[in-house]
């Protein structure tokens, strides 16, 4: 059952909208207001059959219009709604790897959180976008165990859900600890096959066994024996098996808090989010920040960029 903010709109009529947005940017000035509340309100393949009537009413691309009209984190988070998704974490995947520097961090929560399905269906996006696969490009951008982590998580292969042997889970969960805790030295390998590819379900009960066997929660153990990258990567990880609203909820208080805010980070997981469980996030955050995500990004945002991000919140939780 999703749980976004944002779903079909209900009479819905992409001429007018397109008409609406047409007024909105022409002339002198613009109307920043009306390209917010009706970009908001619209689900993600309204906004492509808006995209599609606008070039057929104008003879004009409305993103190149958008991008034209608006600036900064504003025209960003906008431009980032009419992207389908899939498309946009190719992109912001692309991005992360292309150029100078790496981001880790847009790798780890994007590959992290996302499912099976959606993982299978962001490389054929990436394949037919950039004519090279994810896999090549993260090869030739990243090195070591966070490389080999990454590339277990890309081939989309993890076990079913309803497969869960309680005897592979105490198998797993000793494996686990005698390559960390038992062991000088942590055999990370065991760390990267058993998070890569056992099914959610499974997982979660051998992170309770390996508690039982430890005395430790598995996160404790990942923090004392790996660093740096990989072992971001394997935090996030155990996270999204935990709770993938409750993963991408920390991602977006430590994208607020603090000197500055993160900008990029607060716009990719409130669009991306917005039509499958930004509902579930906004109880997580609420529940472990002791603040509503609305009042968070009030507080650290402002003019017609705060309003957009409070418009896709959809609500208060206090």
């Amino acid at each position: 059952m999703p749980s976004g903010t944002i779903r079909d709109f209900h009479g819905f009529k992409a001429n007018e909208d397109a008409e609406a947005l047409r007024k909105a940017m022409k002339g002198l000035g613009t109307d920043e207001d009306t390209i917010m509340k009706i970009l908001t309100a619209r689900s993600n393949a309204q906004r492509q059959q808006i995209k599609v009537s606008f070039k057929t009413q104008f003879g004009r691309d409305m993103v190149d219009d958008l991008k034209s009209e608006l600036t900064g984190k504003l025209e960003k988070a906008i431009v980032a709604l009419m992207i389908p998704s899939s498309q946009y974490d190719a992109y912001e995947l692309r991005h992360a790897l292309k150029g100078a520097g790496t981001d880790e961090t847009v790798l780890t929560e994007i590959l992290a959180s996302r499912s099976q399905a959606e993982i299978t269906h962001i490389k054929k996006v990436y394949r037919e976008e950039y004519q090279c696969e994810l896999e090549d490009s993260i090869t030739g951008d990243t090195s070591g165990y966070f490389q080999r982590m990454l590339v277990v998580l890309v081939q989309a292969n993890r076990d079913p859900d309803y497969k869960v042997n309680d005897v592979l889970v105490e198998q797993d969960a000793e494996v686990l600890f005698k390559a960390g805790e038992l062991k000088w030295g942590t055999d990370e390998e065991k760390f990267i096959t058993i998070l890569g590819t056992r099914s959610v379900a499974h997982l979660r009960k051998v992170f309770d066994k390996y508690m039982t066997l430890s005395g430790y929660q598995i996160e404790e153990s990942i923090g004392r024996e790996t660093s740096g990258n990989l072992q971001r990567l394997l935090l996030a990880m155990v996270k999204c098996v935990r709770s993938v609203p409750g993963y991408l909820a920390e991602a977006l208080y430590n994208a607020i808090k603090g000197a500055g805010t993160d900008d990029s980070t607060l716009i990719r997981i409130m669009v991306s989010r917005s039509e499958i469980d930004l509902l579930e996030i906004r109880k997580e955050y609420r529940k472990n920040f002791g603040k509503s995500l609305l009042q968070a990004i009030k507080g650290d945002t402002s003019g017609d960029y705060r309003n957009t991000l409070l418009l896709i919140c959809g609500g208060d939780d206090e």
